[in-house]
């Protein structure tokens, strides 16, 4: 049996951007919103933290910033995906120096691989490190996923602790869960399928909304660990409109729009995401208005 490395909610943290580099200021202010706000864990660096465009000095003084700030209160993950696995590799070892309680790997895009490579990539990465890897599957973002099998194949590995699951494939959930057993953990990749998820067996939520909502989201998490599943139900669909209206446009173009909006001052997205469509921003700002978020 793995001990997941988190449960309960996990907040996908933004990185606020100053002109040319992080807003460490900023970002200390975030994270320690999240641990005030009972916040389970911490992805620093990301596809919410806007990873793709930092470079790697940034990457890896902001992966370090965050680890220091949480100091073991709670958990935090670093993101540290690539489509090349030497990279990758060099990502998670500097992540693993740092103090990173475990990390976040994509699989591979653009280039992508087979199922086999997908096999030799991670287990590459995990033979080479000392502490769990959390799988990330986002088809829609890097052209490529899992198979239940090469789930179950990873699942051998003692440092490969579990996915995040963002394919939106409840089939693939079940047999995943059902072929891997307590080998193997999973959370939800997605907001607005949380409930579902855990009511299946994930161990949680790797959330882009808890930016704005740390508190509620980690009530949904503990709502469904306590096998609370009609109280988590309402909640969640309580939240849908805020939900939806957080991926109106790519991730994290809408959150950092509406941390704004909130007086958060996150800073701009880094091209090439750029402001939301005028049509987009005001079907956000009324699904803010409806929860109180902004008057």
């Amino acid at each position: 049996m793995k001990t997941p490395v988190f449960t309960g909610s996990c907040t996908a943290i933004v990185t606020p951007f100053t002109e040319d580099f992080v807003n460490f200021e900023k970002f200390g202010e975030l994270i320690e919103m999240q641990i005030a706000n009972g916040t389970d864990a911490i992805v620093v660096c990301g596809t919410t933290g806007e990873a793709s465009t930092q470079t790697i000095p940034e990457h890896l003084a902001t992966v370090e910033y965050c680890i220091k700030k949480v100091a073991g209160r709670i958990k935090v993950i670093a993101g540290t995906g690539s489509n090349d696995t030497a990279h990758a590799l060099m990502m998670s070892q500097n992540a693993e120096k740092s103090g990173a309680d475990a990390l976040l790997m994509v699989t591979p895009y653009y280039n992508k691989t087979t199922q086999k490579g997908l096999i030799k990539h991670y287990e590459y990465v995990a033979d080479r490190v000392g502490i769990p890897i959390i799988l990330y599957n986002v088809p829609s973002r890097t052209g490529m996923g899992f198979t239940a099998e090469t789930y179950k194949e990873l699942s051998k590995h003692p440092n490969i602790n579990g996915v995040k699951e963002a394919s939106g494939n409840f089939s693939l959930v079940a047999k995943t869960l059902s072929l891997c057993g307590d080998d193997f953990n999973l959370w939800s990749g997605n907001d607005d399928q949380t409930v579902p998820l855990m009511a299946l067996g994930a161990k949680g939520i790797i959330s882009v909304v808890s930016n704005i909502m740390p508190k509620e989201i980690s009530q949904l998490a503990r709502l469904c660990l306590e096998g609370n599943f009609n109280e988590a139900a309402k909640l969640q669909l309580s939240l849908h409109e805020i939900m939806e209206a957080l991926f109106i446009e790519t991730n994290p173009i809408p959150v950092k729009t509406a941390m704004n909006l909130m007086g958060m001052e996150v800073g701009d997205l880094r091209m090439p995401l750029c402001e939301m469509e005028p049509s987009n921003l005001e079907k956000l700002k009324k699904a803010m208005e409806r929860l109180g978020l902004i008057s």
